[in-house]
């Protein structure tokens, strides 16, 4: 007898170009295939990432959990993966 299959469960990755220290986290738009984005917090300690992760969470209305960085911990260029959401809903949401 045949094995039900497992759910599938929407993930999508995303590349990012950070930009630390603004006046207010927000979405800038497409660099090419990456997505600029300003985060108020600075560079240090990981607090960018940080505020990073947790500004994607909201703008993409997902649990914090949900959103993980994969690539990138000390530099702009990042990868981040989105867990319950595809690539096109994602691109959707975090619209500038």
């Amino acid at each position: 007898m045949p094995s039900r299959p497992e759910p599938v469960e929407r993930a999508c990755t995303l590349e990012l170009k950070i930009i630390p220290n603004a006046p207010r986290n927000e979405v800038v738009g497409w660099l090419g295939s990456a997505l600029k984005v300003k985060v108020h917090a600075p560079a240090l300690e990981g607090r960018a990432n940080d505020e990073l992760l947790d500004f994607l969470a909201e703008k993409l209305d997902v649990p914090r959990r949900n959103v993980t960085l994969l690539r990138g911990d000390k530099s702009r260029q990042k990868v981040v993966q989105v867990t319950g959401l595809d690539l096109i809903a994602v691109k959707f949401l975090l619209q500038a």
